[in-house]
């Protein structure tokens, strides 16, 4: 188990990246989900030890992370959102020496790693060749191969998914789901459907911030008769009540669909709709009504 305790960061430059958030998160996939600028790669880097925190805890089974920075990354693996590789060296060559920096110095017991973990995400018989000719999804699983090494109790991956056409994120998230099940895995994406789909537990971050948390289900109950949908024309859409809370209006054929907040049924002609993932995360970083906080009332 995973606990966060009032964890903050402030960077030199004054930027709040990371204010007063606590979680706790058990084995299993949790998705953290927010915008771009929403703190979520600082979070990353400060649980991956790669940077301090200017005061909270985080522990790990209940072990400080933060007291030794170089033990907690024995059994750490970390995706970052930017990984890159050498080009002109294969799969192979480079995690048998990533395996090197990561404690592990008898060849034949990296040699015996490095063939499972290649396994594992299914380019055994890609290892012989250089990581440059590797299209997105390949490098994607190769970096999930170097995040398990040591068979870690927690893995962050942050913005794994990011440019990934569509078969790739499909076998991405069947990885992710399979390797999940004996550890503490955190994915940190901008993508709605990715957590829609991996994640039973979650936390929408934005400014810094943990605005929501809870199971995608509950959260999406919180708004079950409060959110409703009419398609309109672009004219109608510019004539709406300007009291009306909009969640999101999105273009489809010429028409715009428009799903809206409302503790009772608008005179609009608007219909009831049942609520989506994303009308919880649109809702949850609204900045001018707290959407989810009415909804529980």
């Amino acid at each position: 188990m995973l606990v966060i305790q009032e964890l903050n960061k402030t960077y030199n430059n004054g930027i709040r990246a990371i204010e007063n958030i606590s979680l706790t998160i058990e084995p299993g996939i949790f998705g953290l989900l927010g915008p771009n600028g929403a703190g979520k790669s600082s979070l990353m880097r400060t649980l991956a030890t790669l940077q301090d925190a200017d005061s909270g805890l985080v522990t790990l089974d209940g072990v400080d992370i933060f007291e030794d920075p170089q033990k907690t990354r024995r059994w750490l693996g970390y995706l970052p959102q930017d990984f890159g590789v050498y080009p002109n060296v294969s799969a192979e060559e480079l995690l048998d020496l990533l395996a090197v920096f990561k404690g592990f110095v008898k060849a034949r017991q990296r040699r015996d790693m490095v063939a499972y973990q290649l396994q594992l995400v299914n380019l055994y018989e890609k290892r012989k060749q250089k990581l440059g000719t590797f299209s997105g999804g390949m490098r994607q699983r190769f970096g999930i191969a170097q995040a398990l090494l040591g068979e870690p109790k927690l893995v962050i991956v942050d913005e794994p998914m990011a440019g990934l056409d569509p078969t790739e994120r499909i076998r991405f998230q069947n990885l992710l789901a399979e390797i999940s099940k004996d550890r503490v895995l955190i994915l940190s994406t901008h993508i709605v459907e990715d957590v829609a789909s991996l994640c039973p537990q979650m936390a929408i971050l934005n400014q810094g911030k943990i605005v929501t948390q809870g199971s995608p289900f509950e959260l999406m109950e919180q708004l079950h008769g409060k959110v409703w949908m009419k398609v309109m024309s672009p004219t109608e859409a510019g004539n709406m009540k300007e009291e009306l809370t909009v969640i999101t209006a999105r273009m489809r054929q010429g028409k715009r669909y428009v799903r809206i907040f409302s503790e009772t049924a608008p005179d609009e002609g608007f219909d009831e709709v049942e609520p989506e993932l994303n009308d919880v995360y649109f809702s949850a970083l609204a900045s001018k009504k707290d959407i989810l906080a009415k909804a529980k009332t």
